[in-house]
């Protein structure tokens, strides 16, 4: 009897085996055409990098201090990015890389002689949320 039950554990195993494997490794018919509509499907539609409502939130917490409130800059302490050329010639990744680094007193491009630190001294920041504090800094840009 403990051997007939055995047997029939193990078919049961191999029975479930097979049907986990079936269901995990075939393509349905139907994936395809969906795949193959969503690879098509224009750039336009992407949603835009950054959410500026949350940048502006988040500006307030970690660059205001620097930057002042609506970005325009505080004298001697953080430049003005509603102007900046500099703002304006880097890409949105290339600004959030800025930002994570920050900029040194000691670097020639710093005319402030002002630290500012990696990621305006709040080091809890993740990438998404540096995009959007650079989504917030364009809609600030003129």
């Amino acid at each position: 009897m403990v051997h007939r039950t055995q047997r029939l554990f193990a078919v049961l195993i191999l029975v479930l085996v097979a049907l986990t494997l079936s269901a995990c490794g075939g393509k349905s018919e139907e994936s395809e055409p969906v795949a193959a509509a969503q690879s098509e499907a224009p750039a336009a539609t992407e949603a835009p990098a950054g959410d500026a409502a949350n940048g502006k939130t988040l500006f307030a917490t970690s660059c205001v201090a620097c930057h002042g409130p609506a970005g325009e800059g505080v004298p001697g302490l953080g430049k003005d990015m509603t102007t900046s050329d500099f703002i304006a010639g880097l890409t949105d990744a290339e600004l959030v890389e800025f930002i994570k680094k920050g900029r040194d007193p000691g670097d020639p491009l710093n005319t402030t002689g002002v630290l500012m630190p990696p990621k305006g001294g709040n080091p809890a920041l993740t990438d998404a949320q540096l995009m959007d504090i650079v989504a917030f800094m364009r809609s600030i840009h003129k």
